[in-house]
């Protein structure tokens, strides 16, 4: 593919001019750097859906780890080496990155629980997809990732958030409705 070399050219170009813009790219990175934004969002599941949030925490956190260790695998399948491995003049911001490159497991990972969570409450997406957008292109911004990276990672994680979601919501203990449904009708019963 020709143009992933040249519009992660003209991405990674943008490196270095801007000292703030270069630090904001390598902060959305590092994972520890959402933590915050993560604790935050969990109080407030807790809070509006406390069972659901009780298996789903615990869900996604499975996930991740599951899809991570399948991004890792497939920058072995594939063996892609990075764009700062074959290209000249790339700004590593970062480093080159101990890895292959396809996919990158930042678009992967935060795509995941993007659609994770697009599924079960889909007001989130107006907050989780642009927040992946950004991490994606700060990952071709510091040089780690071609282009095509970040978007294998994105429809990857895509279809692995979105297929637990729709499980979870078919589980009727995740669904409190439907809990409280057969709560109801077990009552119903029990009184007659």
């Amino acid at each position: 593919m020709e143009w992933d070399p040249t519009v992660f050219q003209a991405i990674n170009g943008l490196a270095g001019q801007s000292a703030l813009l270069d630090e904001v790219m390598v902060r959305l990175g590092r994972p520890g750097q959402l933590i915050v934004p993560i604790l935050l969002a969990f109080g407030y599941w807790i809070w509006m859906h406390r069972r659901q949030a009780l298996i789903g925490t615990p869900t996604l956190a499975v996930l991740i780890v599951l899809v991570d260790f399948i991004g890792a695998q497939l920058k072995h399948l594939t063996a892609r080496p990075r764009p700062c491995q074959v290209l000249p003049h790339v700004h590593e911001v970062v480093g080159c990155g101990g890895t292959f490159s396809f996919p990158s497991n930042h678009a992967l990972n935060t795509a995941t629980a993007a659609a994770f969570f697009q599924v079960l409450y889909p007001a989130t997406g107006w907050v989780s997809w642009p927040l992946v957008a950004v991490i994606g292109f700060s990952r071709v911004y510091v040089g780690g990732h071609y282009v095509t990276d970040v978007v294998g990672g994105w429809a990857l994680g895509g279809v692995f958030g979105t297929a637990v979601a729709f499980a979870l919501l078919r589980w009727s203990k995740f669904q409190n409705r439907r809990v409280e449904q057969v709560e109801r009708e077990n009552a119903d019963e029990q009184g007659c």
